[in-house]
């Protein structure tokens, strides 16, 4: 299990820089947003890329780069 103290904060994302897409695991979209880029192996955020695995905290939300899309990690990280 991933420490809170050991994922980056990040921040929001600037519209200005290079970002991937946040989905939502359940939403109904997460398969056109996967589309969108499909099989990349890092996410960007902020213009900073991460690998596929890795976990970033925008505020409270702990995100984790599934390919390309950001998607919502599970609350006890």
């Amino acid at each position: 299990m991933l420490q809170r103290q050991s994922i980056p904060q990040v921040g929001a994302q600037d519209p200005e820089l290079p970002n991937s897409p946040i989905a939502e695991e359940e939403d109904e979209d997460t398969d056109v947003v996967r589309q969108q880029v499909p099989g990349e192996p890092v996410c960007y955020f902020n213009g900073s890329s991460y690998k596929h695995g890795e976990y970033v905290m925008s505020g409270t939300q702990v995100l984790k780069c599934s390919y390309g899309v950001w998607v919502e990690a599970d609350s006890t990280y």
